[in-house]
């Protein structure tokens, strides 16, 4: 007789990562002669830890001393330092026992939805999106409600799109800067958006994973809006820690001991070793904003580059490090568009069809968060590859 299978078992690939072993696998099978493979399908920084946090990390390591359990909201001196870091950076004062500490942000997402939602609920997100989010939804019995955004909002959700679904939602996540599209909610959007959820019964979940990496106008939290929202960081984007894996949430007051029974029980805590060096990390500031400089280098470079190779419908990239490009000139098929952009000038980007079910195989996702040098070689081979 066969086993059950859990109905979970048949959650979507992040596919991202599924483009991320067809890279390893053409650069580990390179001919003499063939082109390096160059990685622009991955959100991850080419650079590693700052100095500050590898140095602390080993100092705790030779001490000899015990990593052991913290609380399951973490390690008090962190989450005094993420407390710090909202006065600094947004001019909110937070309570430090408002902090849990998760293990990076994908692990605050399942905290986030068991705690505030119940299985069936719907909680609405704009499409395009990060796949995990509605992913892990679905793991979870909850239902997303796909909102179609476009251009002309910039990727991001809007009141009025909200106000079309009726019932209300549960919950309503939004992203700014957001992943794929680079777009940022600017203050009286979130604010007008924070208001709506407040009137309407919904719980806000705001991912800023990406604060800290913008090219103009600095990011909003939602924590300077919504006294009831959830807000999920990390510090794998900003602080170069992917590896690492450790993250936050900042909590309303009926989510913390909820949220705190979950992690006790789902992940006891976050790394010990992850939260010395997070400590150490946030204090890393003139090393962490020269790669900043450098991916704003990289985006001027391919913002110009793109469209003389014949690449020019994108999104506006406000924040982040991505360019997220209608390709539908080109191709009606971003999936093996991406595969033989890969095969044939070893150029890795990441197809729309994970970020969007109905319109992604007109869109990819290129990342510049790699090397200057890469981008222009990237730029270089793609203009050549569509004869430009």
């Amino acid at each position: 007789m066969a086993l059950k299978v859990g109905r979970a078992a048949e959650v979507p690939p992040f596919i991202v990562m599924d483009v991320i072993a067809a890279a390893n696998a053409r650069a580990g099978s390179l001919r003499p002669g063939e082109p390096r493979v160059i990685r622009m399908e991955v959100g991850q920084p080419s650079t590693g830890a700052p100095q500050g946090a590898v140095a602390a990390a080993i100092a705790a390591l030779r001490s000899g001393q015990p990593l052991g359990y913290t609380e399951a909201l973490g390690a008090h001196p962190l989450r005094e330092r993420i407390a710090a870091l909202y006065a600094e950076r947004y001019g909110v004062a937070i309570e430090p026992r408002r902090i849990a500490v998760t293990v990076g942000a994908s692990g605050a997402f399942p905290l986030a939805f068991l705690a505030a939602f119940d299985r069936g609920d719907r909680v609405a997100l704009a499409s395009p999106f990060y796949p995990p989010y509605v992913n892990i939804l679905t793991s979870l019995g909850l239902e997303p409600v796909i909102l179609e955004a476009g251009p002309e909002s910039r990727f991001q959700p809007t009141v009025e799109m909200l106000d079309r679904l009726d019932p209300p939602p549960a919950g309503l996540i939004v992203a700014s800067p957001s992943n794929p599209a680079g777009t940022m909610l600017h203050r009286d959007e979130l604010a007008q958006l924070a208001a709506w959820c407040a009137r309407a019964g919904v719980r806000l979940i705001s991912d800023e994973i990406y604060h800290g990496l913008t090219y103009g106008e600095a990011a909003t939290s939602a924590a300077a809006v919504s006294e009831s929202a959830i807000v999920i960081n990390s510090f794998s984007k900003y602080w170069s820690m992917t590896g690492w894996r450790i993250g936050w949430m900042l909590l309303p007051e009926d989510l913390l001991r909820p949220v705190e029974r979950l992690a006790q029980n789902l992940f006891i805590s976050a790394p010990g070793i992850s939260q010395v060096a997070a400590l150490a990390a946030m204090d890393c500031g003139a090393e962490l904003e020269q790669h900043r400089a450098r991916y704003a280098a990289n985006r001027t470079l391919l913002l110009e580059a793109l469209p003389s190779a014949g690449i020019d419908r994108l999104a506006p990239a406000e924040g982040a490090f991505y360019l997220y490009a209608d390709v539908g000139h080109l191709t009606n098929d971003s999936a093996a568009f991406c595969a033989r952009m890969l095969a044939e000038i070893g150029v890795a980007a990441t197809p729309g069809v994970d970020f969007d079910r109905t319109r992604g195989s007109r869109t990819i996702r290129f990342s510049f968060c790699g090397a200057t040098e890469d981008m222009v070689e990237a730029a270089e081979r793609i203009r050549r590859w569509l004869g430009r």
